[in-house]
């Protein structure tokens, strides 16, 4: 073995960054291995928990509402059957998300490619496949996407945005004097 040869064995083997990825793994299964979760099954497809996290997501956002009672710490959100994310409720999802609503352009992309309502609502199915899109192209966008959301790396449910609860427990009820 040349000398050279083997400096980039060493290389490769003594990296100072053995948790990095190399450029040919597949997007969707970069998370380390002690997490116990990935974002896509060995298939390809979204991974339960994933879809999980989805379905919360979705929910918050979609119409009609989930008719929940109060949910205790940790637990998610279900959509109802048949429910949808209308206009408002994309704009909202999006800007909670990314931080602006969708401009035209991609609104329409949306409509033409995902899975929609006949009156242009985007389905639980079609914000299934924006996922899938996004996380086989770029994984950080979908892990950056669930932590705007609360999640953390391992999936779980870990801080709610101050938005979403009832009440902010910085702030105590106060008597009127």
């Amino acid at each position: 073995m040349s000398k050279v040869h083997r400096d980039i064995e060493e290389l490769r083997t003594e990296s100072p960054r053995p948790e990095t990825p190399e450029p040919d793994s597949r997007q969707g299964r970069r998370n380390p291995r002690e997490a116990g979760v990935q974002l896509l099954d060995d298939d390809g497809a979204i991974s339960i928990q994933l879809e999980s996290c989805l379905k919360h997501i979705f929910a918050k956002y979609c119409t009609p509402k989930p008719s929940s009672p109060q949910l205790k710490k940790g637990e998610l959100l279900e959509p109802p059957e048949g429910a949808y994310l209308s206009p408002e409720g994309l704009d909202s999802w999006a800007r909670d998300t990314n931080g602006a609503p969708f401009d035209e352009a991609t609104k329409e992309e949306l409509l033409e490619f995902m899975d929609v309502t006949d009156d242009g609502g985007l389905t639980f199915k079609g914000f299934m496949q924006v996922y899938q899109l996004q996380t086989e192209n770029d994984e950080e966008e979908t892990w950056r996407d669930l932590s705007a959301h609360g999640f953390d790396r391992t999936l779980q449910l870990v801080a709610a945005r101050r938005e979403d609860s009832d009440a902010d427990p910085r702030v105590t009820a106060q008597s009127p004097s």
